[in-house]
């Protein structure tokens, strides 16, 4: 057998994001440099148009002019790179990244809540002159036009098939189908998806899901040489055959990437597969991998205290608009209040802006929130598309009901129901509910029995992966959803 041949580069999405982060540091730390030499400049025109209008000669006045110019550059100006990356947040994501549409809306967004931010502190700053107006509004030009330069090679990178890795999938059933259709939706595709092997020779030559079965697992090394395969999936629920494990460990020991189907539909969509997971899933993932330390408890309690603080501030000044805004339009009550299910499935109480109308389970059954119900009043609209109608559970995070991030907190009739109805859906209860989560930033609020799976999906993901980091993006993610005004 000849030496299976590889592409020169695979590159797997942490790499990517990577990639992604130095190449916008790169970038931004440029844009720093030349705000610096911008603001420098203009201030050397000014002080040369100053010495002339004074009386010196154009020449005297600009051999005099470098002396006597002052720019005292603050600290936290060396910090915007950092800044830029943090406003860049939402566009790390590999599927993001490589699509053009999301990442111009992104380089858009960033300078806006930069300058919005910078107004803000502009404005409550007792010293104005510590807060370079020049040299900020440089920087988030030109790292915008810098970034936008880089992000556009990185697209044309990204898409070139010479560089992306190519997929092999053992097991045309139901799970392969699971992964090619998740394929299906992405755009761009984060791979080349080549196909399917599988041991049943009646599948050999139809396809699915615009992929063909391109023979048998006996056929595995001769196909991957064929198709320079870089990656095999094995996408196989039941027993394998002890010659289709042999042929995918041949193909391991030549450096072909394995890893199973679970696996890479966590890395393809952010989500866990819970319809292909084996029964005991939930052990092995979350005693035996996902033993979370005490460090990081620490610190997202941290988190959660100062997080608390600043909502609950945000929260008591926003309490009368608010307030007269819903008693003006629907009358009291302003706020209303649930049980609902907390870590372990201890039943707690949150409180809400109200955003519906009086009496909105009018049989006392538990009903979830649809797209335009008609329960909701136009404030209601409003605070909800905001988020602002969480605001009043910032005092749950405070006293430690609540997480600033984890899982929606769902009522404890509607947990009984999914547990009924979705596979592992209860594991959700072993951490914390979250003010926002995984699961909100990427597919918000649903209406179904079947978005509510997807959404759990979401959920695990977040448990297996948890980290502070993790905890620190979704806040940040949630931030701008605040402001683009996309909740419901």
């Amino acid at each position: 057998m000849a030496d299976i041949q590889k592409p020169a580069i695979r590159l797997r999405p942490s790499e990517q994001r990577t990639i992604l982060l130095i190449g916008d540091f790169i970038a931004s730390a440029g844009a720093m440099g030349l705000a610096l030499y911008i603001w420098y400049q203009l201030s050397l025109t000014r002080e040369i148009a100053r010495l002339v209008g004074t009386g010196f000669s154009e020449l005297r006045a600009e051999r005099l002019a470098p002396s006597l110019i002052d720019i005292k550059t603050p600290f936290w100006f060396y910090l915007l790179p950092l800044v830029w990356l943090l406003l860049m947040v939402d566009s790390y994501e590999t599927h993001t990244a490589a699509n053009w549409k999301k990442t111009l809306r992104a380089i858009a967004v960033a300078p806006i809540v930069g300058l919005l931010v910078y107004s803000l502190l502009f404005t409550f700053n007792t010293d104005p002159n510590s807060l370079p107006r020049i040299g900020v509004g440089a920087f988030l030009v030109i790292a915008s036009i810098l970034t936008l330069i880089w992000r556009a090679f990185y697209i044309r990178l990204y898409t070139s098939s010479g560089l992306m890795r190519r997929v092999l999938i053992v097991g045309a059933g139901k799970a392969g189908h699971t992964l090619a259709d998740a394929y299906r939706k992405l755009s761009p595709p984060p791979f080349l998806l080549l196909g399917f092997i599988d041991d049943d020779i009646k599948k050999v030559g139809k396809s699915y899901h615009g992929f063909a079965v391109l023979g048998t697992s006996s056929k595995l090394l001769d196909i991957i040489e064929e198709y320079r395969v870089s990656d095999v999936v094995v996408a196989i629920t039941g027993a394998i055959k002890g010659e289709t494990f042999q042929t995918i460990l041949d193909a391991q020991e030549r450096e072909i990437e394995v890893m199973r189907m679970p696996i890479m539909y966590e890395e393809m969509t952010q989500r866990v597969p819970i319809d292909h997971l084996e029964s005991d899933w939930v052990i092995r993932s979350f005693v035996d991998q996902v033993r979370v330390s005490g460090v990081y408890e620490f610190f997202k309690r941290l988190m959660d205290i100062l997080g608390g603080l600043v909502g609950s501030f945000i929260f008591l000044l926003m309490l009368p608009f608010v307030s007269v805004a819903i008693a003006i339009e629907s009358g009291f009550p302003v706020f209303y209040g649930q049980e609902r299910s907390g870590k372990g499935g201890r039943v707690f109480k949150i409180y809400k802006f109200r955003s519906m109308k009086q009496n909105a389970e009018a049989d006392g059954r538990a009903k979830l929130a649809e797209e335009d119900d008609p329960r909701i009043t136009r404030v209601g609209q409003f605070i909800r598309k905001t988020r602002i109608d969480e605001m009043p559970q910032f005092i749950g995070v405070l006293t430690g009901e609540m997480s600033l991030v984890g899982p929606r907190a769902e009522r404890p009739e509607l947990v009984a129901q999914f547990q009924k109805e979705i596979p592992f859906y209860r594991a959700r209860l072993l951490v914390k509910p979250g003010l926002t989560g995984w699961a909100q930033i990427n597919y918000g609020y649903v209406a179904s029995v079947k978005e509510t799976a997807i959404k759990l999906e979401y959920d695990l993901y977040y448990i297996k992966h948890r980290t502070l980091g993790m905890d620190f993006t979704i806040v940040l993610r949630t931030i701008g959803t605040v402001l683009r005004r996309t909740g419901r």
